[in-house]
């Protein structure tokens, strides 16, 4: 009584001609060169180097990736010589986890005479990988009062797009590195329209993927960002903690929520595809009960003469601390300054601020070290080495 199709909807693909050639003295003669030149698929004046002018329809269910948009078009025909009542279509489309309904319209059609169809074009932005059923319904009234009903099931695979990894690198500061991995893992090249970091409430982003040229930010993969079947491309972002949290950073522990990245590309007709991964989290740096980090230092000192540095403390811990600062000389390094001074009292995730002057006996690129930190209360130490490294040259050779 019906007749039921269901046809993806794709954009059409490019024609690719196979040239085959041969030499005037060979057998065929010029008969394969003029019968390309006849061919209407090929490009004049360029037959031999497989450049198509036609696109051709698509002859299969293709496939279907992640972050695409599935559209299909469903049509019901009665092909009978009878009139139909109350005529309903529906479209559902089944996955792993959960069941959607496609339909544009859920409303009977009164009914349907011979010959005639009922027409509707689904459209789904597919959001997971995996098995899909496409699940279509149709009940329908005979003239009889006879009521009918059949269902059809279309099942395809979701593949996964782009292989996606993350390396996070902490700073010194409070600050936080992403590099991202893109992997192209289609069998066909991709334009990436965009490549962003949605950042946490926690963090302001700047990227890292373009360079000022001639005052102009041009993009670090050249004009045309595109991405070949199994290439991979890496983009850097700089996590900054805003301002309200800025002192926080320092003594937050255990997982922290960095953001998301957004994700666009096209494919060859301009198909149109997106995803946004998972909330990217790192393990937040272990600076145990007191951390100590440097907050001015220059790069360039002269041989024996002092210089300054300005360190920040900060209470990491739960309990409040009574500090006393110890400077101990090395073979290079040496403290100006009373050793063994009070620094008071330090609240938890509180800091304070020291301004100390060293100077070197040797050339070259010290290390500075010697700083010992002791809790009164607890009677503990906290030795800190090779905090930073300057570089020490001669007075004259500065000049």
């Amino acid at each position: 009584l019906f007749i039921f199709a269901v046809m993806r909807l794709t954009k059409p693909t490019l024609f690719t001609n196979i040239p085959v050639t041969c030499e005037e003295r060979d057998l065929p003669g010029n008969l394969f060169n003029q019968l390309m030149k006849d061919d209407p698929s090929t490009v004049k004046g360029a037959e031999t180097l497989m450049l198509g002018e036609m696109l051709t329809l698509p002859q299969n269910f293709g496939n279907i990736f992640l972050g695409e948009t599935f559209s299909s078009y469903i049509s019901v025909h009665n092909d009978s010589n009878q009139v139909v009542k109350d005529i309903l279509v529906k479209a559902d489309l089944q996955t792993s986890s959960q069941r959607l309904n496609l339909s544009a319209s859920s409303a009977a059609v009164a009914e349907l005479k011979p010959d005639c169809c009922i027409d509707d074009v689904i459209h789904h932005e597919v959001k997971e990988i995996g098995t899909h059923i496409l699940v279509c319904a149709v009940s329908y009234t005979m003239q009889t009062g006879e009521k009918m009903y059949f269902r059809k099931f279309f099942k395809f695979q979701v593949l996964k797009p782009l292989d996606v990894k993350t390396k996070f690198y902490n700073a010194e500061t409070d600050e936080v590195f992403l590099e991202a991995q893109i992997q192209n893992i289609t069998t066909s090249p991709m334009f990436m329209e965009k490549v962003s970091l949605e950042p946490s409430m926690m963090y302001n982003v700047a990227e890292l993927n373009t360079v000022d040229t001639a005052g102009e930010s041009e993009s670090t993969f050249g004009a045309r960002t595109y991405l070949q079947p199994m290439d991979t491309r890496q983009y850097l972002y700089c996590l900054k903690p805003k301002q309200e949290f800025a002192e926080k950073a320092g003594v937050i522990k255990g997982v922290t929520v960095i953001g998301k990245l957004d994700i666009v590309w096209k494919t060859n007709l301009g198909e149109r595809g997106r995803l946004q991964t998972s909330q990217l989290q790192r393990m937040a740096p272990g600076y145990g009960d007191v951390r100590l980090s440097l907050e001015t230092i220059p790069d360039t000192v002269n041989l024996e003469e002092p210089f300054d540095i300005t360190c920040k403390i900060t209470n990491c811990s739960e309990r409040t601390m009574d500090l006393v600062l110890e400077m101990c000389n090395t073979n290079s390094i040496h403290w100006c300054g009373v050793s063994g001074r009070q620094l008071g009292k330090l609240h938890p995730s509180s800091s304070l601020h020291l301004a100390l002057t060293l100077l070197s006996s040797v050339q070259g690129l010290q290390s500075v070290s010697g700083l010992r930190l002791t809790d009164t209360f607890l009677k503990r130490t906290y030795e800190y080495d090779d905090i930073a490294q300057v570089c020490v040259v001669s007075s004259e050779i500065k000049q």
